[in-house]
C-alpha cells in the first residue's frame, strides 16, 4: 500500500487505562506496524505488573520498542526518548514497517513534537510533588537528593535554599541532565509530521472506575511481591525514578511500614487518578488532536479507520481534528 511510505507518524495518546495498547494491537491487523512505546515506566526491566506492560504474546505478535531498556537503577529522559524515537522511526521505515507511537508520557511527546530547550519549562505537577516531599522530609533532605543527581549545583546552594533546590531538581528530573551543564538552545521540531489521536473518556468517572479495578488487579497479581524481589536484586532507594513510578512509590511505603495495605490500595488509586488528570491536562493543550471516546464499544474500530485515513492523506492539508465530541475531561 502506498501509505507505507507516508512521512507522517501516527501517535496514539491517552491517559492511563484508556485502552491505548489494545487499540494499537487492533491496528496491527490492518498495517505492518511497529510500536514505539511512549511510556517512561515501561522502559524499566523487571517492572512488569505495575507498569501494565504488554504480554509476551502481544510483544511477539507486534514488535514493541523502548520497553525493558533500562535497569531500575537508571534514569531516562525526554531528551533521550526523542533521540531514540527519531532513530527508531527511520529504522522501522527502512525495513518497510509503519511506526506508531503509543503511550501516555506527555512530556516525551511534547519533546518529540516541539523539540527541547535544554532548560525545561516549569512542570507544576513535578513542583507540587517536590514541595510535598519537602514538607515530609525537609529541604535539607531534598538538597541531599540533589547532591546525588547534580553535585556541582548542590555544592553552590544552601541546604535550605528551597527555591533554587526545587528548580535544580525539577530540571534534572524533567530533562535528565544537571542544571550545572544546561544551556538554553533553540528547540527543533520532529523531522517528520506527527498525527496525534487521543483516547479520552466521555465520562471521567467511568475511567476512574477502570483505574480502581486495574490497580486492585495489580495488587492481586503481585505488585508488592514484584517490588520485594527488585529490592533483593538491586540497591534501590526511594529517590530513584523507577521507585517513584505510580504504584511502586505506594508499594515502597507499604514495605517500609509507613502505610497499611488499605492505604496502599487507596493511595495507589488516588495517585493513578492524579496521573490521569495530568495527562488529560496535557492533551487539552495539544494542537491538532483527533479525539476518540475510549469508553466507546467500537473504540478500536474507530482508531483503525481514523489512523488509516490519516496515513492516506497529506497531513499538511489540514491540522483540524476529524472529530470534536464533548467530553468530561
Amino acid at each position: 500500500m502506498s501509505m507505507m511510505q507516508h512521512d507522517a507518524v501516527i501517535c496514539l495518546l491517552g491517559p492511563t487505562a484508556s485502552g491505548k495498547s489494545a487499540a494499537a494491537l487492533a491496528l496491527a491487523a490492518h498495517l505492518p506496524i511497529e510500536i514505539i512505546t511512549l511510556d517512561s515506566a515501561q522502559a524499566y526491566r523487571e517492572m512488569d505488573i505495575g507498569t501494565a506492560k504488554p504480554s509476551a504474546a502481544e510483544r511477539a505478535a507486534v514488535p514493541h520498542h523502548l520497553i525493558d531498556i533500562l535497569s531500575p537503577l537508571e534514569a531516562y529522559s525526554a531528551a533521550r526518548f526523542r533521540e531514540d524515537a527519531i532513530g527508531l522511526v527511520q529504522e522501522i521505515r527502512a525495513r518497510g514497517g509503519v511506526p506508531i507511537i503509543v503511550g501516555g508520557t506527555m512530556l516525551y511527546f511534547k519533546a518529540l513534537r516541539e523539540g527541547l530547550n535544554t532548560l525545561p519549562a516549569a512542570d507544576e505537577a513535578l513542583r507540587l510533588q517536590l514541595r510535598e516531599d519537602a514538607k515530609r522530609e525537609g529541604w535539607p533532605s531534598l538538597h541531599a537528593r540533589l547532591a546525588t543527581l547534580d553535585p556541582e549545583t548542590a555544592q553552590r546552594l544552601s541546604p535550605n535554599d528551597s527555591q533554587r533546590i526545587e528548580r535544580a531538581l525539577e530540571v534534572v528530573l524533567a530533562a535528565g541532565m544537571p542544571l550545572s551543564s544546561a544551556h538554553n538552545e533553540a528547540a527543533a521540531p520532529a523531522p517528520f509530521p506527527l498525527l496525534p489521536i487521543a483516547l479520552v473518556p466521555s465520562v471521567r468517572s467511568e475511567l476512574h472506575a477502570r483505574i480502581a479495578q486495574r490497580f486492585e488487579a495489580m495488587l492481586q497479581a503481585g505488585l508488592v511481591e514484584e517490588l520485594e524481589g527488585l529490592k533483593q536484586r538491586y540497591p534501590l532507594n526511594a529517590d530513584l525514578p523507577s521507585v517513584r513510578c505510580v504504584g511502586y512509590r505506594q508499594a515502597w511505603d507499604y514495605l517500609a511500614g509507613l502505610i497499611s495495605k488499605t492505604e496502599l490500595r487507596d493511595r495507589g488509586i488516588f495517585a493513578t487518578r492524579q496521573l490521569c488528570k495530568r495527562q488529560l491536562t496535557w492533551l487539552r493543550a495539544t494542537p491538532g488532536l483527533r479525539v476518540i471516546d475510549c469508553l466507546a464499544d467500537d473504540r478500536n474500530e474507530r482508531v483503525c479507520a481514523l489512523a488509516q485515513r490519516l496515513l492516506q492523506r497529506n497531513p499538511m492539508r489540514s491540522t483540524s481534528p476529524d472529530t470534536a465530541p464533548t467530553f468530561d475531561w
